[in-house]
């Protein structure tokens, strides 16, 4: 039992990561380096990350600037980047790329936020899903008598308040990211 209420732990705390990571690439108006993370380049036939391939730094609040390791590299990565979902237009001089963050339009910013929004429910369901597997094994434990009636509820109830523990903190994510969203 003990090993079922650490998995489902485990399990909802592996969503959460999710959630701040998928929240982590929708951009508000500043600039942060983890933009660019996901993001994959050509280097020599390999997919690479570009944060394997190059140095990416903060120019200022609203720069990132992005330093290739190798010469040859500027143009593939500025390609990528200006591929990319991100909507971001690079600007090389020499062997640098500059990227500056566009500003966010008000209709923008609402659609970020029904995102923000659609990503924080979907992690929500993740959540209840992960319980109802959880209480599904505790009553064919139940079912089998390898626990007893009082243990299977306890170990509901624990699995309840765990589940509200995380849905509270995707609730404080998505209101945080909200607010940076709003933030001019």
């Amino acid at each position: 039992m003990e090993e079922l209420k650490n998995n489902t732990k485990l399990k909802m705390q592996k969503r959460l990561d999710a959630l701040k990571v998928d929240l982590s690439k929708i951009r508000t108006g500043r600039a942060h380096t983890g933009l660019l993370d996901h993001l994959m380049v050509d280097y020599y036939g390999s997919p690479t990350a570009i944060n394997q391939v190059a140095n990416i730094t903060l120019g200022d609040a609203v720069t990132i600037n992005v330093q290739p390791y190798e010469k040859n590299m500027v143009e593939i990565i500025e390609k990528a980047i200006r591929e990319s979902d991100l909507g971001l237009n690079p600007a090389t001089s020499g062997d640098m790329i500059r990227i500056p963050m566009p500003a966010l339009t008000e209709e923008r910013r609402k659609d970020l936020i029904k995102v923000v929004k659609s990503e924080g429910e979907n992690s929500k369901i993740s959540v209840r899903n992960i319980r109802r597997d959880a209480n599904d094994a505790l009553k064919k434990q139940l079912k089998d008598k390898e626990i007893s009636e009082d243990d299977e509820r306890r170990a509901q109830d624990d699995v309840q308040k765990m589940t509200d523990q995380y849905i509270s903190e995707i609730d404080k994510l998505i209101a945080s990211k909200e607010k940076d969203l709003l933030a001019i």
